[in-house]
């Protein structure tokens, strides 16, 4: 795509004061939070244009701005990525306040009711839209898509053009032509009511009706309903809904569907079909909570004012690692090779998992098995090992490492807990000094017994013969 990516909707601040809890206030049962930092980034239709422009794509994010401080503060940090194409915002900026002790919302308070009003947009927002590649509106109910002159250009958009729709209950029904709906399953459920539809109950049952009903009702080709963990559910007049499921990922999901928005839009403007779309965008948002969401977007800004938004494969361990420390929790690491996953295995995981706060697995690499275990070993690659322990509930992150031993990983882990089975006991742990060298400590779990991969291999051996 050469036009730019346009992103349209209301913007708003965002702000966290993120600091740690360990009492109760003595005049209220409230907790204190204290060391606490403020970590400000724009969200709204200002997340989902940083989305986007940070996985390097020219966007223009055309919003309506208020003449005030937090208006100005929002557009100097947009304006470090994008062009900014606004209209004027009557009344306050809107801003959401959330104090957060570690990973948990405390309390939230929203402050400023601006709206954008129909009046002239200038010829920027004009030129903006006009000359979209692909359009991701996204709707806060703030009135920029009630706009009539926005409404009346986005309509006007060529039927090449695709248009992603985010709704949102107090906000607008789409433009004709609109290509693709992202509710999630709370927003799909009010507008199909308020549409008309007597749909009851949640689920994937009830969430394909509300689709199909909203997709026949306003003429749009496709409704993506976000489920949360469960993916996204994509109705386009086929006989069966598509579903497209979330890969593990935990965490603070605020702007999540700011995220699988722009990634559907970003799969549209290059050519892929809705279900393709919808992958990409299910993919996208998980991906993005596993690196942080919305306080590492914040964080980032803070550190370099570039926010790098689209997290890189093969770095969830660290920013699990790096949430948890920022919470003033506890790391916990265990070690392997996992190459059959079987009961002990799970055991060990469970108990360690108790230990702490998260749960770091470091997988021998394929290579470094074949040293240890001889040619025939691996069985299953290092990719397959990962994904079957990431699956697991207990596992917050595994990474691979190629040394003979963890020790290098360590060094740059340095976890508060490492772990290994009872079956070490007496033996000297080469990584054990790495640990201790950072003020960790080894600890040694029980281990269910006759359960190993060795055995499962022998014994399938034996049957086979």
């Amino acid at each position: 795509m050469t036009a730019p990516l346009v992103v349209v909707g209301d913007v708003l601040l965002d702000v966290d004061i993120v600091g740690t809890s360990s009492r109760l206030c003595p005049d209220a049962p409230v907790p204190v939070v204290e060391q606490a930092e403020e970590h400000a980034r724009p969200g709204g239709a200002g997340l989902a244009a940083l989305l986007a422009a940070a996985g390097g794509r020219e966007v223009v994010l055309v919003t309506a701005l208020a003449d005030d401080e937090p208006g100005r503060r929002l557009r100097a940090m947009l304006e470090r990525h994008m062009e900014v194409a606004a209209f004027h915002l009557h009344g306050g900026t809107p801003c959401k306040l959330r104090i957060r002790s570690g990973d948990q919302s405390v309390a939230r308070l929203d402050a400023g009711e601006g709206q954008a009003l129909d009046g002239p947009v200038g010829p920027r927002v004009t030129d903006a839209i006009a000359g979209a590649g692909a359009v991701l509106v996204s709707d806060y109910g703030r009135g920029v898509t009630r706009h009539r002159a926005v409404r009346s250009l986005l309509a006007a958009l060529p039927r090449g053009v695709p248009v992603v729709w985010d709704p949102h209950p107090r906000g607008e029904q789409p433009v004709p032509g609109t290509r693709l709906l992202t509710p999630n399953e709370e927003e799909a459920a009010r507008l199909a009511a308020a549409d008309g539809a007597d749909i009851t109950g949640f689920g994937l049952s009830a969430a394909g009706r509300r689709g199909r009903h909203l997709g026949r009702s306003w003429g749009i080709e496709g409704v993506a309903i976000t489920l949360g963990s469960e993916g996204a559910l994509l109705c386009d007049g086929s006989e069966a809904p598509f579903l497209a499921p979330a890969e593990p990922a935990r965490g603070d999901a605020c702007g999540a569907g700011d995220s699988f928005a722009t990634g559907t839009v970003e799969a549209l403007a290059d050519g892929a079909s809705l279900a393709g779309a919808v992958t990409a965008g299910v993919r996208r948002a998980s991906d993005y909570v596993r690196a942080g969401a919305a306080a590492a977007v914040a964080a980032q800004l803070a550190e370099s004012g570039t926010a790098r938004l689209v997290p890189e494969r093969g770095e969830d361990a660290w920013d699990v690692v790096e949430r948890t420390r920022r919470a003033g929790g506890t790391v916990v690491a265990t070690g392997g090779c996992f190459d059959l996953l079987h009961a002990g295995h799970v055991s060990m995981l469970q108990q360690a998992r108790r230990l702490g706060d998260c749960l770091i697995v470091c997988v021998n690499s394929d290579a470094s098995v074949r040293r240890r275990k001889g040619p025939t070993r691996p069985v299953t690659p290092a990719a397959d090992r990962v994904r079957v322990l990431e699956a697991l509930s207990d596992v917050d992150a595994a990474v691979v490492f190629d040394d003979d031993t963890p020790a290098p990983l360590l060094e740059r882990l340095r976890p508060d807990v490492w772990v290994k089975g009872a079956d070490y006991a007496g033996t000297i742990l080469p990584e054990a000094e790495t640990v201790r060298a950072h003020n960790g400590e080894v600890v040694l779990l029980p281990l269910l017994e006759g359960r190993s991969t060795t055995r499962l291999l022998s014994t399938t051996k034996g049957n086979a013969s």
